[in-house]
C-alpha cells in the first residue's frame, strides 16, 4: 500500500522529520528528561563568617510566633546533606538589627521549627543596616546535626 503525502492520517517520515525528531530526543536525553529520576548529592551548607555573631549570648532563644511586631519574613528550607530529604522539627534561630532593637538584644532573637516539608518561616521587624549592611542571622541549632550559621546580606533594607 502506498501512502500519499497529502493524507493527514499518515505520518510522513522523510530525512528532515527524522533528523528533527532525533535531535529532539538527543536534547531531551542530554538534559536528563528521558533518564529515570535520581537523587542528586547535596553538599552540606558551610557556616558563613560572621554568622555566629551574637549567637552564644542568646543560645536557646525561645520558639516564638514572630519577633517583635513583625512585618517582614525570614524563610527557608532545611534539607539533609547527601540526599536532600526535607528535615521536619528542626530548630532555626533568627536574629537581626531591626527597627525595634539591636541584633544583640534578646528581644531581637527568636526561634522556629521546620514543618513536615523542612520549611521554616518567621515574621520579624524590618531589618536595618548595621556596619553598612542590612543583614540577618540564622542558626540551625537543633543539635541533631552540626550547627550552621548564616549571615545573609540583602541588597536593600526593603528586601
Amino acid at each position: 500500500m502506498t501512502a500519499k503525502s497529502n493524507d493527514p492520517a499518515t505520518l510522513l517520515l522523510n530525512r528532515r522529520n527524522l533528523f528533527a525528531a532525533g535531535g529532539s530526543v538527543l536534547a531531551l536525553g542530554a538534559s536528563g528528561l528521558l533518564l529515570p529520576a535520581s537523587a542528586q548529592s547535596l553538599a552540606p551548607t558551610v557556616s558563613m563568617p560572621g554568622g555566629a555573631n551574637n549567637y552564644h549570648a542568646h543560645k536557646g532563644a525561645p520558639i516564638v510566633e514572630r519577633i517583635g511586631k513583625g512585618g517582614f519574613v525570614m524563610s527557608g528550607t532545611v534539607r539533609r546533606a547527601g540526599d536532600g530529604t526535607p528535615l521536619s522539627g528542626q530548630r532555626i534561630q533568627i536574629w537581626a538589627h531591626t527597627v525595634e532593637g539591636r541584633e544583640e538584644d534578646a528581644r531581637s532573637h527568636g526561634a522556629t521549627l521546620t514543618d513536615k516539608n523542612g520549611a521554616f518561616r518567621l515574621e520579624m521587624p524590618q531589618i536595618i543596616p548595621i556596619f553598612g549592611q542590612p543583614h540577618g542571622h540564622l542558626a540551625y541549632d537543633s543539635g541533631e546535626f552540626k550547627s550552621v550559621f548564616l549571615r545573609p546580606v540583602m541588597r536593600s533594607a526593603k528586601d
